[in-house]
């Protein structure tokens, strides 16, 4: 096969080099990032050799080419585009550039926030615990004690915009020294503190344009997104200098230009209007969360999980922070904790009630990973998959968070909810303790109500153990070369069932699938490992009969990036049947929210005249599962 020919006809009928963002590859396919995907020529590329099928999914051209194959013509399209090799995740990255500019602006504000979170999480917990402390003991609060750690928990607040700034100059390009310099001058010593400011009347001004509106000297403490804005503007006046300065006058010009320019703009301009933007942003936030009896919070905590599943939830960061920098009250956490723990119990309630092993082990520990603040083990490994108990945990929410509203609960933190939320709630902890029983209580018992097993899952499954010793040959069993046997425990299902295109079209091959019931792959006869994908979700064998097969572990499981697999074999190895090639953790992949059924695919079906699946429902290791006719 000539490689070489075959790339340069891809990258022919993708636009050529010009249109190439990003390339990888996975165990089966090319994964393309392509700059304008109406320069494809599907139909011409879709007649490619090589090519099995052509299809887009989460902003990526994915070639189908096969195992063993589309490595080597990689290899080749790579060279002839010119372009680096890339990572699965560089593609990823490079398919959410292409993603909707909303979307883009929603995972930005999140890059900038989430690093942040650990110096508020810990100068707010402080501030929670001093809370508690004067409470219970009044006397504190007139000791050095009481001063010196008061200075402590409120330290990241005071100078937030400094730590706003470094971490977006990062996500931005910008110098970060350059962006804590505007982040000082904002908050500057010269100007009036904002949080002392009255009605605005009778302060000085900074700057006046043409008389018609004045600027005062106020400081912007308790603003978050001017702050971001102005990092935004300094990076691209630093990347446009770069550019354009002699690089011996680089260094001194560059820093100078950039901080006057941006620093005037952001006192005359950006901080005035953005930071009236930001208030009208945060006082409709406000509202909607003080609607009488709880209205704005109890839809707030129901939309909360499919802001999660869409993965826009990060912009409730930008809310939170403006909250504790304006008043020091996070009204937002309690909607956020009342529907993650409702999540939480929505799974718990699936796992109790569940009389599936396999269920009950991947829904016990997702619930308590929930009550403890991280929702998405419960959400995409259970409750979306069943639905009902996402639906249950919405409503566990709603009301949850509709008892922190009436209660007023607030945090002096963000980045916290769940169990550990307690400990930046001192100053509202019966309303949270009230909010967080209510919302469990809900959304288990309508989780409860609602959830049944399916049929096929009413069989409780054997624990999944993964031990590497060799499965035997069953007693008086003879191996034939005209079949393929299990290389592994479960349900065997037809391929069109598995949920994947790919597969399920046959493009690859033809074989059939297993849902398996441990997690262990054995090999289902005597040969050498002919491909080993470093995630090792995937492996290739080439049996001493001559038959090829691909044994792919679940579905878009290359994202895992080898998590939760171990391989006991390696590549070009001979090995014997019943031999554990891979071990993988079955819980763990489908807490991720991974499908883990096992397509067990002949690669070379051409050399074949028929191939017919035998087995129909639960198979064990070396079980009879295909047939074939020689060509």
């Amino acid at each position: 096969m000539d490689y070489k020919k075959s790339a340069a006809e891809i990258l022919r009928t993708i636009g050529g080099k010009e249109n190439i963002i990003s390339a990888a590859h996975c165990a089966t396919r090319l994964r393309l990032v392509i700059a304008d995907n109406a320069k494809v020529d599907k139909p011409v590329l879709e007649n490619v050799d090589v090519v099995k099928g052509v299809f887009e999914a989460a902003g990526q051209l994915q070639v189908i080419i096969g195992t063993g194959t589309v490595n080597k013509v990689y290899d080749e399209f790579i060279q002839l585009a010119g372009v680096d090799a890339a990572s699965k995740d560089d593609v990823k990255a490079a398919a959410a550039n292409k993603a909707p500019w909303f979307k883009r602006a929603i995972k930005t504000i999140g890059d900038i926030f989430v690093p942040i979170i650990p110096a508020i999480v810990a100068t707010g917990l402080l501030c929670g615990l001093l809370g508690g402390l004067t409470k219970a003991f009044p006397s504190m609060a007139d000791t050095h004690l009481f001063t010196l750690l008061d200075m402590f928990s409120n330290a990241a607040l005071t100078f937030l915009p400094i730590l706003i700034a470094v971490s977006a100059a990062k996500i931005f390009g910008a110098n970060v020294y350059l962006g804590a310099v505007i982040g000082m001058i904002m908050i500057h010593p010269n100007l009036i503190n904002a949080w002392s400011v009255g009605d605005g009347q009778g302060l000085p001004v900074l700057w006046s344009w043409f008389g018609a509106w004045n600027i005062h000297a106020t400081g912007y403490q308790g603003h978050v997104i001017p702050v971001v804005i102005a990092v935004l503007l300094l990076s691209v006046i630093e990347k446009w200098l770069h550019k354009r300065v002699p690089e011996m006058l680089d260094l001194f010009v560059t820093p100078l230009v950039s901080v006057l320019v941006t620093g005037f703009l952001t006192m005359t301009v950006i901080g005035p209007i953005f930071s009236q933007l930001e208030t009208w942003v945060l006082t409709g936030a406000q509202w909607l969360i003080s609607i009488p009896f709880g209205i704005g919070s109890f839809l707030m905590g129901a939309a909360y999980a499919p802001t999660v599943v869409a993965g826009v939830h990060h912009m409730y960061n930008a809310i939170e922070l403006s909250m504790l920098a304006d008043s020091g009250q996070n009204i937002w956490m309690p909607i956020a904790t009342a529907a993650n723990v409702a999540q939480g119990a929505a799974a718990l309630a699936v796992g109790v009630k569940t009389r599936n092993k396999k269920i009950k082990s991947m829904a016990l520990p997702a619930s308590l990973s929930a009550f403890l603040g991280i929702t998405e083990p419960a959400i995409f490994g259970v409750n979306l998959r069943f639905v009902k108990p996402l639906v249950a945990g919405m409503i566990g929410g709603a009301c949850g968070a509709a008892v922190a509203s009436v209660t007023k609960v607030y945090a002096t933190a963000n980045g916290v909810t769940g169990v550990f939320g307690f400990l930046i709630t001192t100053e509202s902890f019966f309303g949270y303790l009230l909010t967080f029983v209510v919302a469990t209580a809900v959304a288990f018992v309508v989780s409860w109500l609602l959830y049944r097993d399916k049929p096929e899952d009413a069989a409780s499954a054997p624990e999944a153990e993964a031990p590497a010793e060799p499965v035997a040959v069953k007693a008086g069993a003879e191996l034939d070369d005209a079949c393929v046997y299990a290389p592994m425990k479960g349900k065997a299902i037809p391929l069109s069932e598995v949920p994947d295109e790919t597969f399920a079209s046959e493009v690859l091959g033809k074989g059939a699938a297993i849902e398996p019931a441990e997690g262990k792959v054995v090999a289902p006869a005597a040969g050498v490992v002919s491909t080993l994908f470093d995630t090792h979700h995937a492996i290739g064998l080439t049996l001493d009969n001559g038959m090829e097969l691909l044994i792919h572990i679940g579905v878009n499981t290359v994202e895992l990036n080898g998590e939760g697999y171990e391989a006991h074999i390696a590549e070009d190895e001979h090995f014997t049947v019943g031999q554990t090639l891979i071990t993988f953790d079955k819980a763990l992949i489908e807490s991720k929210g991974y499908p883990t059924v096992t397509p067990v695919i002949i690669t070379n079906p051409d050399d074949y005249e028929s191939i017919v699946q035998t087995a129909d429902g639960e198979v064990d290791y070396l079980d009879k599962l295909l047939e074939t006719t020689k060509a």
